[in-house]
């Protein structure tokens, strides 16, 4: 699978095409901000009605990464559905697949800010955690070092002579890395919001997903050419 390999507190990681981020040595998948169940808790509290198709296609993709990498562990780093009640309106066949997804692999869920985590479907929940160097959670904590976060939704795009590409992004530099969203209905929040300057050094990288992951520097978010 295509990526862009970098390192993290001298541990080599893949910031892979598709928005996972996968740690070979240990055989570790990590995945944030599913939304799983987004246009039904829209739909429950009065919104727009939307296909309600995402949590098919989020699981798909999901499913595609993990038969191609087999991974040991699953680290999803939260936000995993989009509010509670999300883990008990999924179609059966849905459930099935996230049954069958979990099943023979260590899986864990992190506490994020829509979610507490699901503990009805198994798996361990916590609201961090820790393995060597590393530390994930869901929402980056200023001066962490070694930290795997997701919650912000980092998106960049850029201007070339075939037009705009926007993509969501994984966004890195020598003390964390925020993962970009991975869900089907997820928004994104551009990689130039003054959000990130606390976070993010002046050497970070945007690392954009899509057919290939495509690096840039993450300064040239503030630049014209490069806006999300």
């Amino acid at each position: 699978m295509h990526g862009y390999s970098f390192k993290l507190d001298r541990i080599t990681l893949t910031a892979l095409a598709s928005g996972l981020l996968w740690w070979q040595e240990r055989r570790l998948l990590c995945v944030s901000d599913l939304h799983l169940g987004k246009s039904d808790r829209i739909a429950r509290r009065g919104g727009a009605l939307l296909p309600p198709y995402e949590n098919r296609e989020t699981l798909n993709r999901l499913a595609l990464a993990i038969d191609a990498l087999d991974p040991l562990s699953v680290i999803c780093l939260g936000d995993s559905f989009d509010d509670d009640a999300g883990q008990n309106a999924l179609e059966p066949e849905d459930h099935a697949q996230l049954t069958t997804l979990m099943a023979g692999r260590r899986w864990i869920w992190l506490q994020g800010n829509h979610d507490p985590g699901p503990v009805a479907l198994g798996g361990t929940h916590m609201a961090e955690f820790k393995t060597g160097p590393l530390v994930f959670r869901h929402i980056a904590q200023s001066g962490a070092h070694g930290e795997i976060s997701g919650h912000y939704h980092p998106k960049a795009s850029l201007r070339s002579k075939a037009g705009r590409l926007s993509r969501p992004c994984f966004l890195i530099d020598q003390s964390r890395v925020i993962l970009p969203a991975f869900g089907a209905y997820t928004g994104g929040l551009r990689c130039c919001d003054p959000v990130f300057a606390p976070l993010m050094s002046e050497k970070a990288l945007a690392v954009l997903t899509g057919s290939q992951a495509l690096p840039v520097p993450m300064g040239k978010a503030r630049e014209p050419q490069l806006e999300a």
